[in-house]
């Protein structure tokens, strides 16, 4: 880190470029020219270990070279003039330097201190002589500590307490320290707090001694043998007051804060390449992390965020990041509130469609920090190019999404929300202006548990974007007693579907309803007839209980598998009917089939080979190793259900 310290001297001949020649040669030079040129002062010349550049174009740190006997009436003339060349709301520091203290018996800090309780710009003062050398390494040190450590950001000299947006930062850094969510820092988060920032524990006798500093200034500032809020506070306050506020810094920067207290934007956005083709999804330590945070807030133990927790989960965030229509994407229990299952939900869905946002709210929740990873980055897995997945015919994808379109008024909306198991009745209390366009939650495919991410796509097919038809599965929908509904989803699936490679099923919603004729030239079942696509699914959301979800179960299974021609009419992937339809249609199976079709072909038989009495033998063999293996596979397909 390079830092740019620039002087400003009021009168001539005062040491200034003295001051310098000494610091680099570290001997009183005998000719000293008339100005210095610009200089880089190395790390290694200096206290701080941070190597300096001493210009006279831009001004970070001030040091005012002053004469041995200073006049206070001309220092606070220049101290004003200097700060109006300044931003108002960042004011640089100014250190006070009386140079040539050699020249004189008396020390000059006697005038000095009344100018510096004046303007709390005034980080501090030294007395030095750059003949003797006294003072100049100490010089330095305090002009790269104004620089590297203000206090004015954290600070008020007036008031003698730490400015809001100090408070702010150390309260977020509070609460993500407090690992239980107690409010208070027992022993155990008070170590883990420290090993953070410095990278060294704090032995037992010394965590005694901070609560006792802390109990002796103030009532509440310990509880229950830990340091609560007000105690925590109170020992930055004290670390300011004392001059320590490069302790304070440094919690701050390790949590992620810059000079202006915001979090970074390294930090909260750190560099993440996703190819194209590619999706992102959480890993298992971020679900991990995840669920206890969940956990952290979920205080009355109900799997479930009331409105409360789930404002002190995202205190720590400067927005509130989910509003009412999160409500509406996952699932909830009865009283509104997101489950943990909906919670999990929400977050992947975050990290699908949006992963720097994702991004963005795991590093609010100091992911990298308290897992101890470099950054947010190490909790995102990303797929393989979904080409490959084809290619090679399987996927360890844990996310699918499905497109659904139809009509207006098809029934596209209760669909979605039928998938987080509210039936009609619960439908009908969704505020509008809390609508969601998307539904997610959990499916088992197989044993292996899959997020399902339905996507309600606007009904205009004219204008449909490339981002409105990728997905993994295609859901088309229509109203079963609207004439007029099919002919939306035929023109759709002609359009942009009859030569794509995506599965399409045709959800027949509403099926509680009369059926109507459909005006199309082709029934809905002709229509799949000739396009060799599913039958009409049967669908309604009127129930009194929560709507089936066999057919979503269906839908994983052909994002999964989109290559395999699935032909059961069954949707639930359970029964011995479907297990079978799907293990002699599955690709495996008719590969086996076609290579021992064509090793029978390829063999020139001739009458005597058909008598052969060992052909027929090495037949039946082979058939009874293929019903072998096919059993096989079919028992460990009923065991994994």
């Amino acid at each position: 880190m390079t830092k740019i310290v620039h002087f400003f001297f009021f009168t001539a001949k005062v040491g200034k470029t003295s001051l310098i020649m000494s610091l680099v040669s570290e001997e009183f030079p005998d000719e000293v020219p008339l100005r210095a040129e610009e200089i880089t002062i190395p790390a290694d010349v200096t206290p701080e270990r941070v190597p300096t550049h001493i210009t006279h174009m831009a001004c970070i740190g001030v040091l005012m070279s002053m004469p041995p006997q200073p006049s206070p009436k001309v220092t606070s003339h220049w101290i004003p003039l200097i700060n109006e060349r300044t931003d108002k709301d960042s004011r640089v520091p100014l250190i006070l330097v009386g140079n040539k203290s050699d020249l004189v018996e008396h020390s000059s800090m006697e005038t000095i201190l009344p100018i510096m309780n004046q303007f709390s710009e005034i980080e501090t003062c030294v007395e030095c002589s750059a003949k003797n050398l006294k003072n100049i390494s100490e010089l330095f040190y305090y002009a790269q500590k104004a620089v590297l450590h203000p206090t004015g950001p954290l600070y008020s000299p007036e008031e003698k307490e730490m400015k809001p947006p100090c408070i702010r930062a150390l309260t977020r850094i509070f609460k993500l320290s407090d690992l239980d969510n107690d409010g208070i820092l027992n022993d155990n988060e008070l170590n883990f707090f420290q090993r953070t920032c410095f990278n060294i524990p704090l032995a037992p006798q010394a965590l005694e001694d901070v609560k006792n500093v802390v109990r002796k200034n103030m009532s509440d500032g310990v509880k229950d043998n830990g340091l609560t809020l007000k105690g925590f506070l109170f020992l930055h306050t004290l670390f300011i007051q004392r001059g320590r506020h490069e302790t304070t810094w440094t919690v701050l920067r390790r949590f992620g804060h810059d000079d202006d207290l915001e979090l970074t934007q390294e930090y909260l956005f750190p560099l993440l390449k996703i190819p194209p083709d590619c999706t992102t999804e959480l890993n298992h330590n971020a679900y991990l992390f995840l669920q206890s945070v969940f956990d952290k807030h979920d205080k009355d133990r109900d799997c479930a965020l009331s409105p409360d927790e789930l404002k002190d989960l995202f205190k720590v965030f400067p927005y509130m990041p989910w509003g009412p229509d999160v409500n509406n994407t996952v699932c909830t229990n009865e009283q509104g509130w997101i489950t943990y299952q909906g919670y999990l939900s929400q977050w992947t869905l975050t990290t699908y469609l949006d992963v720097q946002r994702c991004l963005e709210y795991l590093g609010y929740l100091g992911y990298s920090i308290i897992q101890e990873q470099e950054s947010q980055a190490a909790a995102i897995t990303i797929t393989r190019n979904k080409r490959i997945d084809l290619q090679k015919k399987q996927t360890q994808r844990s996310v699918f999404r499905c497109n659904v379109l139809g009509a207006r008024g098809s029934g596209k909306s209760g669909f979605l929300q039928a998938f987080l198991g509210r039936n009609l009745a619960r439908q009908k209390r969704i505020r509008e202006d809390h609508k969601s366009y998307y539904a997610i939650s959990t499916t088992y495919v197989y044993g292996q548990e899959k997020y399902l991410l339905l996507h309600e796509v606007l009904p205009d097919f004219e204008f449909l974007s490339e981002a409105d038809l990728a997905c993994d599965v295609v859901c088309l929908v229509y109203d079963i007693s609207n004439p007029r509904s099919f002919e939306y989803c035929a023109k759709v699936y002609k359009k942009h579907f009859l030569d794509s490679k995506t599965p399409c099923v045709i959800i027949a919603a509403k099926s509680d309803l009369h059926e109507a004729r459909q005006y199309y030239s082709l029934s809905p079942l002709d229509f799949c007839r000739k396009h060799k696509l599913h039958p009409p699914q049967m669908f309604t959301c009127n129930t009194d209980e929560a709507p089936s979800k066999d057919i979503y179960t269906k839908l994983t299974t052909m994002a999964m598998y989109p290559h395999a021609k699935l032909r059961c009419m069954c949707s639930c992937n359970r029964c011995t009917s479907c297990i079978c339809h799907n293990l002699l249609n599955s690709e495996l199976v008719r590969s086996v089939k076609a290579k021992l079709y064509s090793a029978v072909l390829n063999r020139h038989m001739t009458q005597a080979d058909l008598k052969n009495s060992t052909f027929w033998l090495r037949a039946s063999v082979g058939a009874t190793v293929f019903a072998v293996l096919g059993f096989a596979m079919y028992k460990a397909l009923l065991k994994q259900r």
